[in-house]
């Protein structure tokens, strides 16, 4: 019996190990390295301006990049199908490639006349050596020529086989009513045969693009004949903060309503006038394009954006006040992939009173926000504000993993603005 005993209790931790070691982790987009600016991934379609590359089967999308080392260093690309959590799907790379990834990004150019010195690179998919096969969700990444991975980015590839209808609602709930924004939907099968929707249709709901509070794991509420019906109130409620702030330098010599002063250094140097936390002041319409950028000069020739546009020392600065404590708080935009790192983490001035962060960005339109990072939680209102009437844009994909499949497939999207909200 001591021998039996000795050698079962190993062999289960050993299995046990084994089962956790290789249980798969979700990918996740990796931030770049310093020298690695300016990353804008989206479709070619023009009916899609955001940078968020969601295209159906077939259709081409863009990513594009900065090398501030200015070398023509060679970068490579490879993507990882994944399914509706973002693991690794079981498929082999053969059964959603059609060709080879791991290529060298043979598209690249030197910016002409910038202070700023760079290395301009453009990777179009699908193209002559790479085709997608399947829908899902992919993971691009590129590496150095080296083989170490430099950033990575998410894109989600659907088939338009069932329609989804997305509405948007004010909170029932009276404690939350002037905050929350709730989406409510309902996908029509359109006559494709969904067998058990329950377990195998799966949703993400994504505010304005933004995976770091997206909402996944709903089930539906109803059924009607070939529908199915998503009618949650708190569980498909999001905040519905405030709108971004921005700056535009497209001419980086010149001042205007956001930006105090330019002033020439090494580079260039935009200087933002001091933002205040907007907790509890009453809500103002103002445009924005939810958190994203845009790349765009006016100076020089500027028949180029891509390698004419220069960058400039950006600095933000945000009024010190007791909300913000000692909680480190992060600039925070699309040009950032919403990630936050020690480039865009903030530190105080004690002489100006003033939270202070100097981020280096290529010329353009800019949305950016500021979050909190408590002991807690990430807190993305109490800088910003938090009201039910701003203006956000929201997008529901709908995952099926048909009997026998061995990934999640994106068989049809819906999205809806909540300028169009209701009671």
């Amino acid at each position: 019996m001591h021998r039996k005993k000795y050698l079962f209790l190993p062999f289960t931790g050993l299995l046990m190990f084994f089962s956790l070691y290789t249980k798969a982790q979700a990918e996740k987009e990796i931030a770049p390295p310093k020298h690695i600016k300016s990353i804008v991934f989206k479709s070619n379609s023009d009916n899609q301006g955001d940078q968020f590359p969601l295209i159906m089967l077939g259709d081409t999308f863009t990513l594009s990049f900065d090398d501030l080392n200015a070398r023509e260093d060679d970068y490579y690309y490879k993507i990882v199908h994944c399914n509706f959590d973002w693991t690794p799907s079981d498929l082999l790379k053969s059964q959603y490639l059609d060709g080879m990834d791991n290529q060298r990004i043979q598209d690249y150019r030197n910016s002409v006349t910038t202070l700023q010195p760079y290395s301009h690179y453009d990777l179009t998919l699908p193209n002559s050596r790479t085709r997608l096969k399947l829908s899902g969700n992919y993971i691009l990444k590129i590496y150095d020529k080296r083989d170490n991975l430099l950033f990575s980015r998410r894109f989600v590839v659907y088939k338009d086989r069932v329609s989804v209808g997305v509405v948007l609602k004010r909170a029932r709930e009276m404690s939350v009513i002037r905050e929350k924004q709730v989406v409510q939907f309902t996908i029509n099968s359109n006559n494709l045969s969904l067998v058990n929707p329950q377990q195998e249709v799966k949703v993400a709901i994504l505010q304005n693009h933004n995976w770091n509070t997206a909402i996944t794991g709903i089930k539906p509420q109803f059924y009607s004949g070939n529908q199915l019906i998503y009618k949650y109130d708190k569980e498909t409620a999001f905040d519905g903060g405030n709108e971004y702030h921005y700056f535009d330098n497209k001419e980086i010599r010149a001042s205007s309503s956001t930006i105090a002063r330019a002033e020439l250094l090494d580079i260039y140097n935009t200087y933002l006038f001091t933002n205040t936390v907007q907790k509890d002041v009453p809500y103002t319409y103002y445009p924005d394009i939810n958190g994203d950028f845009q790349i765009r000069t006016l100076d020089g020739n500027a028949r180029d954006n891509d390698t004419e546009a220069d960058y400039a020392d950006v600095h933000f600065s945000l009024k010190y006040t007791q909300e913000t404590g000692l909680n480190d708080v992060y600039v925070y935009g699309k040009f950032n992939n919403y990630q936050l790192t020690d480039e865009n983490k903030m530190t105080l001035d004690e002489n100006s009173g003033t939270l202070q962060a100097t981020i280096r960005l290529k010329q353009g339109f800019y949305n950016y926000k500021y979050v909190m990072v408590t002991p807690r939680e990430t807190d993305y209102t109490t800088i910003n504000g938090n009201y039910f009437e701003t203006e956000n844009n929201y997008l529901v994909l709908v995952y099926y993993r048909n009997f026998g499949d061995l990934y999640d497939s994106v068989i049809g999207i819906g999205s809806a603005s909540s300028v169009d909200i209701s009671n």
